[in-house]
Order: C-alpha cells, then sequence, then structure tokens
C-alpha cells in the first residue's frame, strides 16, 4: 500500500469517528429533552449528556418504600420518568425498599415515624412489584427488581459504623425537616440520621449512573452521590420529579397525595373510583393532573392549558377530560368514556352505581351492629371515630335515607341494604 492511500484512509477513519461522536452527541441531546419532560432539579445536566453520549444503557435508580398496599397518580409521576427511561433502552432498577420501609423515612415528617414490621412490609412490597408494571416495562432486559434487605440486612455492625462515617450530624440537620425539629425541641432519632445513609448505600450496591425521586428527596439523593464518590465509584446524577398534590388540596403546595391522608388516587382503583376522584379536584389542580397524571405528550399539555387560558374550555369538562385520561391510561382504551358515564348516571341522574360492591356480615361480627360499626368493617370508613363523625355530619346513607343516629341495629336487619358514603363510596350488605 502506497502512503498516498494510507493517509487517505486515514483520514476517512478519522472522518467516520467524528461523524458517529456527532451521531452520539445528537442523539444524546434529543434524548435529554425528552427524558427530562417534566422534571425539576438535575444535578447534572452536563454529567447525565456525557453518560448518554457513550452509547451504553444507563442504569437508573429509583427506590420505593413498600409502606402502603397501593400505588398512587403520585407515584406515577415519578414512574413515569423512569418509563422514559425505558423507551430510551436504558434499565431501570427498582429498589424495593422492604429494609429501609422498617427504618421510616423521616422526609417531611415532623415527629418520628412508626416503625413497621418485617411481615406488613412484605405483604406491600409484593403489591408494590405487581402494581409498577402497569407503568414499566416488564420486559426483564429493561426491568430489574430488587430488595435492598438484600444487602442491608446482612451488614454488620463494623460495616454500619463504616457507614455513619460518610456523614456528619451538622450534614444531617441542613436537612430542612431535621432542622426544624431541632428548632422546635422535637426528638429526631439516630434510625432517621441512618435513612439517608442507607438509601444512599443502594446506589452504591447497584451502581446507579442515575437516581430518579420526588423534590422531597433530594438530600437522600445527593446522600447517593456522596457515596458513590467515597466508594470510588462514578457519580450518579440525579433527578427529580414534583410531588403531586392530593385531592383536596387547598393550593399549589399540598399537602402531597398520601393514602394515610385519604386524598389519593390508586393505579389499581377501579375507574369509575379515579374518574369520580378525580372530579372532586379543586380547579387550581386541573392543570398540574394534566401535567403530571395523564401520561400526555407536552404538545398535548400545552395545548390544553392554552385552551383553559382563554377560557375555551370549561373547568368541568377540563377535568372530565383529565379524569378520562387517568382512566384510559391505567384501564384502556374506551375506559374514560365508560366511567364517565357511570359518572353521569350517579352523580346527575342519581342513580344507584350499576356495580356495588359486596360485603357480607358474618356471625363473628356479632349479631347486633352500630352503623359506625358496618363502616368500618366494609371499609366505609377507616376507624369508628370517622365513621362516627360522617354520621353526624350526615353524609351516611341506608337505603337512601339519611342516617340520624348510630343505634345498633341486629345484624340480620342490614341483609340485602345499601350503605352509602358521600356520591363516591357505596357497598351491598349481605
Amino acid at each position: 500500500m502506497n502512503a498516498g492511500l494510507l493517509i487517505e484512509l486515514i483520514e476517512l477513519d478519522a472522518r467516520v469517528v467524528a461523524a458517529s461522536v456527532t451521531i452520539l452527541m445528537d442523539t444524546a441531546a434529543s434524548q435529554l429533552t425528552r427524558l427530562l419532560q417534566g422534571t425539576v432539579n438535575v444535578i447534572s445536566e452536563a454529567e447525565l449528556q456525557s453518560k448518554l453520549e457513550t452509547g451504553r444503557p444507563l442504569r437508573v435508580k429509583l427506590g420505593l418504600d413498600p409502606t402502603a398496599s397501593d400505588l398512587h397518580l403520585g407515584h406515577a409521576v415519578v414512574l413515569r420518568t423512569l418509563r422514559r427511561f425505558q423507551d430510551e433502552g436504558h434499565i431501570a432498577v427498582l429498589i424495593v425498599g422492604d429494609f429501609t420501609a422498617r427504618v421510616g423515612d423521616p422526609t417531611g415528617k415532623s415527629t418520628t415515624r412508626p416503625q413497621l414490621t418485617e411481615a406488613q412490609v412484605d405483604v406491600a412490597a409484593e403489591t408494590y412489584i405487581q402494581q409498577v408494571t402497569q407503568v414499566l416495562d416488564p420486559d426483564p432486559a429493561k426491568l430489574e427488581v430488587r430488595r435492598n434487605s438484600e444487602w442491608l440486612a446482612q451488614m454488620g455492625l463494623a460495616e454500619i459504623l463504616q457507614l455513619t462515617s460518610h456523614a456528619t450530624v451538622s450534614q444531617m440537620l441542613a436537612r430542612n425537616d431535621f432542622s426544624q425539629r431541632h428548632q422546635d425541641g422535637v426528638p429526631i432519632s439516630i434510625t432517621e440520621f441512618m435513612y439517608p445513609l442507607l438509601q444512599g448505600w443502594d446506589s452504591v450496591m447497584v451502581t446507579a449512573d442515575v437516581e430518579l425521586g420526588g423534590t422531597d428527596q433530594l438530600f437522600n439523593l445527593l446522600m447517593g452521590r456522596q457515596l458513590q464518590k467515597d466508594e470510588r465509584q462514578v457519580q450518579q446524577v440525579v433527578v427529580t420529579t414534583p410531588i403531586l398534590v392530593g385531592l383536596n388540596g387547598p393550593d399549589l403546595d399540598g399537602p402531597k397525595m398520601s393514602k394515610s391522608l385519604g386524598n389519593y388516587v390508586g393505579i389499581s382503583e377501579p375507574s369509575n373510583d379515579q374518574f369520580g376522584k378525580i372530579m372532586s379536584i379543586p380547579d387550581l389542580l386541573i392543570n398540574t393532573y394534566a401535567q403530571y397524571a395523564t401520561g400526555w405528550l407536552q404538545a398535548t399539555i400545552d395545548e390544553f392549558v392554552a385552551e383553559r387560558a382563554d377560557q375555551s374550555l370549561h373547568p368541568n369538562a377540563a377535568k372530565r377530560r383529565v379524569a378520562a385520561a387517568v382512566c384510559e391510561l391505567y384501564h384502556g382504551v374506551g375506559a374514560g368514556e365508560a366511567a364517565e358515564q357511570e359518572f353521569n348516571r350517579v352523580h346527575k341522574q342519581h342513580d344507584r352505581p350499576a356495580e356495588i360492591p359486596v360485603f357480607q356480615l358474618l356471625a363473628e361480627h356479632g349479631e347486633a351492629l352500630t352503623i359506625a360499626k358496618v363502616l368500618t368493617l366494609s371499609g366505609l370508613a377507616t376507624s369508628n371515630r370517622e365513621a362516627t363523625r360522617l354520621i353526624g355530619e350526615g353524609g351516611v346513607k341506608l337505603d337512601g335515607s339519611t342516617v340520624q343516629t348510630d343505634e345498633s341495629v341486629p345484624r340480620k336487619d342490614f341483609q340485602g341494604r345499601v350503605l352509602q358514603v358521600g356520591r363516591r363510596r357505596w357497598v351491598q350488605l349481605s
């Protein structure tokens, strides 16, 4: 081969390499735009783009502590961001915090959170794993599910003490919730100080490239970066998503959606319940739910917001559109229209729902029961106290008649009757 031909080949190779690098950079930049739709903090965009430019699948971590039995639309905000990473060819690493759930995440808490038992956590963990596939791609090549008890439950005292050496008390007290509690003289347990370290150690153990979480998780996510640096790993990029305000939120600042507060929409709830709950949100939350609960593309969201801004879309119609979108997202095409028809039948025509859950009163419940007790047993109320309050407020009906007093009634007299709380909760007694 003569020298001139060799030089031409070398120059050709250089042009091919340069073109490949340019394509990778362009692809990474366009990916970045799609991946970060609707996110809040990114630490940092430059690091994320650099990781994307490598062309390899990134390991994108999300930790969920199974502290309740149902995932709701608040969880789905960050889950849908994780799904976008999967759709771009990356690996979702879902950490089911079966160990950290027993410790209790202190984030946003004004008091020490009660610890859950291993049995309670295991039940909720199985439910979480089943429900996440309603949002995430379950393909094993795209989804890795790990329980953090794999490594955290195995740590000995020496390893725990070594882990605590990575953070200082002053660093922990820099957290807003800890500093406020400290100023107010509210006790903070050492266990709570451990939580960010345990969550951060998860990132080390799965060598996360990216970690996702709500904005309230920023401190914990940054702890993961710190621990990875201390362990000489490449630091994860931190990406946060907004906190979805609960159904009865008086303003855009909260309180956040939570099962414990009863202001949630479960992703596995029947479509009729989902539709009815979303129709109850205040008008000021409509755009927020359109942005974070519907799964719409940004162009559709922008068009929806513009229609509301020029008042061509009435708030009631806007809520119906959002509610129908949520139903179809989790129950398939046609679910939104069917749920809207049922909503109209019950709330406009004041008919009973077409399908009412059945609850059987058993001998073990007693020969005579108060209505408050039946409300609690059937799940229409979370406690006797709440049941009594609902009755006092006139929010309970038995066969369409408002319950005035909470007197004891023979169990057999309840059979075949319909108990109702508000406009959305019904049960057929048997």
